[in-house]
């Protein structure tokens, strides 16, 4: 997507929001929901639009973890470690994602194939340790299936 495609593509994402206040905020949720990450160009078009500066943009943006600034890998894995997943197993999940895709903390796997993150809450608690597979939930995953999982997913893209 060039430049001038993305900032087209920001301008319409903002002037489709139907909510009643626009901040920074629900702004760059709204992008990275549509686009899946905020290009440089979408942090100049918020403010743009919001009438308010770049470092403000910026300053909201980096201050959450939860957004991304480079595109996403073909596949999304994550991995709950909420307070019921992590008393349920979730860290023996995360550690066999990243034993798996040969990480050392959630990011990207070496061949951009999924990208890893950890989510506080998928809002699944009672099937817990839950997953997120490409927006997909599932729930009461044991360790043992985490690598069927990953091999199910890598071999989906081939």
């Amino acid at each position: 997507m060039g430049n001038q495609n993305i900032r087209d593509e920001v301008n319409k994402i903002l002037s489709s929001s139907t909510d009643t206040t626009v901040t920074v905020l629900s702004s760059l949720l709204l992008v990275q929901d549509e686009i899946g990450y905020i290009p440089n160009e979408a942090v100049e078009e918020i403010g743009s639009f919001l009438k308010t500066s770049i470092n403000e943009v910026w300053g909201v943006a980096t201050f959450y973890t939860n957004f991304r600034f480079t595109p996403p890998c073909a596949n999304v894995l994550e991995v709950c470690w909420g307070p019921t997943c992590h008393l349920k197993g979730a860290p023996d999940l995360i550690s066999g994602v990243l034993k798996q895709l040969n990480l050392e903390e959630e990011g990207d796997s070496q061949d951009k194939g999924i990208s890893v993150r950890y989510n506080t809450c998928l809002g699944a608690c009672q099937q817990a340790p839950v997953i997120s597979v490409n927006h997909a939930l599932r729930g009461n995953v044991k360790a043992f299936e985490i690598s069927n999982i990953i091999d199910f997913v890598a071999d989906s893209n081939s």
